[in-house]
């Protein structure tokens, strides 16, 4: 999702094993700068917009159910502000993505319910692990979504920079604070969760599989 950064964007994700790497370095590369002449429902791509919209909005719906699980398991602890300031944050997120629908007509994912118990029992499971095992979740989520939102901020750059300009701005903004989520996440010893690679595998498999759904049904 980058002007001048879209080359260097798969080598975002090669982190060396185990390497406590910022992503946010390597994610902000992808960065927007062009001057905006409007979205309106007679001008734009309907088809990649809805698309666009719909899997980040249920992207942004499941973030906020696994922080609610995790709240429900470790609020109390000395890791819950940490998570209530991430969780905020998501929140802000879906708020964005429910005024864009209204905006643009997109109908929600017909697998939000799934999307509500999925998202739920991923937080509180892995809480369940202790602080580590939520916040390996949160590593392999946000990294997850950080890579999508950089596959739609450079589709929408190829197709019309200036038209989306203010969906990639929001998509630009979005993605540079899950990758703070995601340092976060390291930084409050994610990868000392049981078995966090395959953990985190896991998770992204499932991230994946719910783009790939979301984005159609």
């Amino acid at each position: 999702m980058s002007c001048a950064g879209a080359a260097a964007a798969p080598c975002l994700w090669r982190l060396r094993p185990g390497a406590q790497r910022s992503l946010s370095a390597y994610g902000r590369g992808i960065g927007v700068r062009c001057r905006s002449s409007g979205m309106t429902l007679d001008n734009i791509n309907r088809a990649a917009v809805d698309r666009i919209i719909r899997v980040d909005h249920a992207g942004e719906y499941g973030a906020n159910r696994i922080y609610a699980g995790q709240m429900v398991v470790l609020g109390r602890t000395s890791i819950g502000p940490v998570i209530q300031k991430m969780w905020d944050q998501e929140k802000d997120h879906l708020k964005k993505f429910n005024e864009l629908m209204v905006t643009f007509r997109v109908r929600p994912t017909v697998l939000m319910p799934l999307w509500n118990v999925l998202g739920f029992a991923l937080g509180a499971g892995t809480a369940l692990l202790g602080k580590e095992g939520a916040m390996a979740c949160t590593v392999a989520v946000e990294e997850s979504i950080a890579h999508h939102y950089n596959n739609q901020m450079r589709t929408l750059m190829e197709e019309d920079p200036e038209k989306y300009e203010e969906l990639l701005q929001v998509i630009k903004k979005f993605r540079d604070e899950e990758l703070e989520h995601h340092d976060i996440g390291l930084d409050n010893d994610a990868e000392l969760a049981p078995a966090y690679a395959i953990l985190k595998s896991i998770i992204q498999a499932g991230c994946k599989a719910a783009i790939y759904l979301s984005e159609r049904l």
